[in-house]
């Protein structure tokens, strides 16, 4: 076998002058590199999956969190918090002193390894305890001027 018929052939000549075939090798290679490209783009989709649910839950908390503080009825609370947060998600709401404090805990899909559970918590201020301008809350007047 010639040289230039050894690399149309695919073969390979080894030391001891053996010819050796490597026909196949780029297909066995490929076996193996494609799988783990699927699951690399898998992996990097679900944590797109969870990093949009975790912003879900942040900005259902911090809903929840502004409606309570506002004063709005408990239910309307909750109902503003339940419609920014992801499927399946469990809102608690609850009042510490002068804050009002909503969690957001929402499942992640995905198998069982994959699978956590994303948390939020937001607190503000209830208008209850914060004093109206001029009762000493420490913010100044405006007094509108005449035209």
């Amino acid at each position: 076998m010639r040289s230039s018929d050894v690399a149309r052939s695919g073969a390979v000549r080894v030391r001891s002058g053996a010819v050796r075939d490597d026909r196949g090798s780029v297909t066995a290679e490929a076996a193996v590199a494609v799988p783990a490209l699927v699951m690399f783009a898998l992996a990097l989709v679900w944590a797109l999956t969870a990093a949009a649910a975790q912003i879900q839950c942040v900005d259902a908390a911090r809903a929840g969190a502004r409606a309570a503080a506002r004063a709005e009825p408990r239910a309307v609370a909750m109902a503003a918090a339940r419609s920014a947060a992801p499927a399946g998600a469990r809102v608690t709401l609850g009042r510490t002193g002068d804050l009002w404090r909503v969690r957001v805990d929402a499942p992640t899909p995905g198998p069982g390894t994959l699978a956590l559970t994303l948390t939020a918590e937001a607190a503000a201020s209830a208008e209850d305890t914060v004093a109206a301008p001029g009762e000493g809350a420490g913010t100044p007047e405006r007094a509108e001027a005449a035209p």
